[in-house]
């Protein structure tokens, strides 16, 4: 009864809004970067990922690179029986949400972001690391309940305007997916400005479909298949075809994970260029053997409303809930230049929910097709891949009539730490034909074949994406009441020192509130795309009792390099429904994360003799790489080294390799052991040259250390 409210304002919203008489470039994003899964959102009403460079999108983990697995969302409406405002006739209307259709059929009137707070600012050595982000958000409401709303509204030339609403949260229970209001208005407005050009005219059969194809995921693409591939590797699945039955049931913590929830996902599965190994999970068997992608990425189906006039949900929709193939759709051109016969095949088939060309169908397509196609596009040949095909209707909607439609899209799967420690497993029996395990399995069993080992762990993915969805349906049916976290500190700073790294932070907003319980610092070794591990916390329930602001990291080691986060926390009283597990909720990490190094820098040397290169020898062996600094298996150090120098690197020979402008004053600097000309260095001796820029006195005794123009010259060792 709740949710049927909830819809019913929605839709009294949607009618009541007037139309923001305004237009907006089809190229515009809003970037949602809060939680573990980060995507943008586009103008025109429906996202695809090319970005000229690769497939960009739905990042998860988003800490970490190449996570991306979105591809492209084709989305179509339709109507039967239309007439356009300048008296043309069509059996069938079809619009294609596509930036090559914007001021043509599709017109972007409103895009923006709200927050519900400031966004914090976080900075590194003075440096506002947080700044090149900060246009993401168009305004703040404190009134809202999730972390980020974003508005969209398009308004299309058959007069349906589209009302698009996405909901974020940070809360750690709920970070990785977004919750997506479409509401379907008839405005009869059929452009930019602000006359309705149909006033009259009721839109009937409307349809609504689309078919979405992800790529799970870039970086697991390295080892299926070469480069990003766009779906084509990715095995499709549904599950709710028994939805009717329980759609009045209530999901609880008790029993979580229901495979009675309208939806579709879809992972990575075998590819066809590279066939050495079994690709599940896309382990990395040229290294590590870490899963590259345990990634299942894909949507349910919250509410569908029954009619203009019955805003509860209808559970018969949607009419087609399964796959088809990727490219393979009529394509009808355009509306200046109108192709009816394609708009009636459209409308006849991929609307309506008859596979267009026969290659389609409502079933599980894995559980059809994987035993006899290894390869998922083999099935269909259709090198596009595979989507997963969705569609609703019809309806007919009156001048004013609506129809909402609420879905959530989401991604989950093995973690980093098990992806690293099920595929290292599976990497050791990879290497040696002769180890038949035992290796185990998620429920306690044990297997002898390592690629069941892996696949069984894989497939676990599965259950955490119907997790994740239960989480939004729960939330949706809630109200969006879910609990909330504090809020996090509105300012983070991390100094580098010489003997340690200041960190300081300003109270949260949160501090005042009678369950807030206190700080947690977190502290990441070589790179900023690795586990974290918590160094300091101070309030109720830990060693510190006193809530502080400060705290001094002086377990640094000199040489390293040192990545951080705060979180605010409470202690768990809020959070006591069925909404998500009990107990603590935190501040997300991403609001605070440094994604730019600090280090111990000690004071610039004070004799040239001093000067040290660490590590010398230099081995190049990965192994030995491994045991140098952790996490930048590159690194060579200079140390002691006048604060403002040239350093300037040779071959035996006397070639200059590399060049390095050493100018902040500290006696370190670090080389990547890359030329200036981007080649990797081999093994031998390099000669290292180091030159006085300016006259360098001692701060305290203004005594001349070094003149300009002092120099010295150290010899490297590069050992393979």
């Amino acid at each position: 009864m709740f949710k049927q409210s909830i819809i019913a304002i929605i839709a009294i919203l949607a009618l009541g809004l007037n139309l923001v008489n305004a237009q907006v470039q089809s190229t515009e994003k809003r970037y949602i970067r809060i939680g573990s899964l980060q995507s943008h959102f586009s103008a025109y009403g429906s996202e695809r990922a090319w970005n000229n460079r690769y497939y960009e999108g739905l990042r998860w983990p988003a800490e970490y690179p190449m996570q991306d697995n979105s591809v492209i969302k084709r989305f179509w409406i339709g109507c039967e029986d239309f007439k356009d405002e300048l008296g043309s006739s069509y059996e069938k209307y079809v619009i294609y949400f596509a930036a090559s259709f914007v001021d043509e059929a599709l017109f972007p009137m409103e895009l923006k972001q709200i927050a519900k707070f400031e966004p914090p600012y976080v900075y590194v050595d003075g440096n506002n690391i947080t700044a090149p982000y900060m246009d993401d958000i168009d305004e703040i409401n404190p009134n809202i309940v999730p972390d980020r709303i974003i508005k969209n509204v398009v308004n299309t030339s058959m007069g349906l305007t589209l009302k698009r609403t996405i909901y974020a949260f940070s809360q750690q229970y709920h970070d990785n997916y977004y919750i997506k209001i479409f509401t379907f208005v008839n405005t009869g407005n059929t452009d930019y400005d602000d006359e309705i050009e149909l006033p009259n005219q009721t839109l009937k059969g409307v349809r609504i479909a689309w078919g979405t194809r992800y790529s799970v995921c870039r970086e697991g693409a390295t080892v299926i298949g070469g480069p990003q591939q766009w779906g084509k590797f990715s095995w499709t699945t549904r599950r709710g075809e028994d939805y009717a039955a329980h759609a009045t049931e209530q999901i609880t913590l008790n029993n979580p994970i229901v495979d009675w929830l309208r939806c579709g996902f879809q992972w990575a599965g075998q590819g066809d260029v590279n066939t050495v190994i079994d690709n599940i999970g896309a382990p990395d068997y040229t290294g590590t053997g870490r899963l590259k992608a345990p990634h299942h990425a894909g949507v349910a189906i919250l509410h569908v409303d029954k009619s203009p006039d019955d805003h509860s949900d209808d559970p018969n929709q949607p009419v087609v809930l399964g796959w088809h193939a990727g490219d393979k759709r009529p394509d009808i051109q355009g509306i200046s230049k109108p192709n009816e016969p394609q708009m009636i095949q459209t409308y006849n088939t991929l609307l309506s929910g008859s596979p267009y060309m026969g290659l389609g169908g409502n079933e599980r397509f894995d559980e059809k097709y994987m035993e006899s196609n290894p390869v998922p596009y083999t099935v269909h040949n259709d090198a596009g891949g595979t989507n997963i095909w969705v569609a609703y209707g019809p309806w007919d909607l009156a001048p004013g009539d609506s129809i909402t439609i609420v879905e959530v899209e989401g991604v989950s799967g093995l973690s980093r730490t098990m992806a690293e420690l099920i595929g290292k497993r599976w990497k050791k029996a990879y290497d040696d034909p002769n180890d038949n395990g035992p290796f185990e399995l998620p429920n306690g069993t044990t297997t002898d074949d390592k690629d069941v080992f892996k696949n069984e762990w894989v497939y676990t993915g599965k259950d955490s994406i119907l997790l994740t969805f239960s989480r939004a349906k729960r939330n949706y049916d809630m109200g969006f009441q879910i609990p909330q976290p504090p809020l996090p500190p509105p300012v983070f700073q991390v100094e580098s020192g010489g003997d340690l790294i200041k960190l300081s932070w300003a109270a949260s907003p949160s501090e005042g509130d009678p369950d807030f319980g206190g700080y947690r610092i977190y502290r990441a070794v070589g790179k900023p795309d690795t586990v974290f591990n918590e160094i300091f916390a101070c309030g109720k329930g830990t060693d510190n009792p006193e809530i502080v602001h400060s705290y001094n990291d002086v377990n640094a080691v000199r040489g390293y390099s040192y990545y951080y986060y705060i979180v605010a926390f409470n202690d768990g009283s809020n959070n006591q429904t069925d909404a998500n597990p009990h107990g603590s909720l935190h501040s997300s990490k991403y609001y605070t994360r440094t994604t730019e190094p600090a280090y111990l820098k000690r004071k610039s040397g004070t004799a040239l003799n001093q000067i040290r290169i660490v590590p010398n020898p230099y081995y190049i062996k990965a192994s030995a790489r491994e045991m140098q600094f952790p996490k930048e298996y590159d690194k060579i150090m200079f140390y002691n080294i006048p604060g403002k120098c040239k350093i300037s690197i040779y071959t035996e020979r006397g070639d200059l390799i590399a060049t390095i402008d050493h100018n902040d004053g500290s006696g370190d600097e670090a080389w990547n052991s890359i030329t200036d000309y981007r080649q990797v260095i081999v093994s031998g001796i390099y000669l290292v040259h180091f030159e006085v820029t300016e006259n360098i006195y001692d701060p305290e005794t203004s005594e001349l250390l070094f003149k300009k123009g002092d120099s010295i010259t150290k010899k490297l060792i590069v050992i393979r």
